[in-house]
């Protein structure tokens, strides 16, 4: 695997959780630096050194409410 996808959204009590595509990868913080440190982790964890992906894809995605 060259690549793995995750795809970010804003959790309703703050904070982002992720999810990988395609792995069986989730992972929370409270932002997105802290992000960014758990997903590194949690891939790490997840896959051995030789299978490890050389890139880490986050899509982030919000959801913004209009009254019309």
């Amino acid at each position: 695997m060259t690549e793995l996808h995750f795809i970010v959204e804003e959790a309703q009590e703050g904070g982002y959780v992720a999810r990988a595509v395609g792995a069986d990868i989730f992972t929370e913080a409270d932002d997105l630096r802290q992000l960014h440190d758990q997903v590194r982790d949690a891939v790490r964890c997840h896959f051995e050194p030789a299978d490890m992906p050389g890139i880490i894809r986050l899509h982030i995605t919000r959801e913004d409410v209009l009254q019309p």
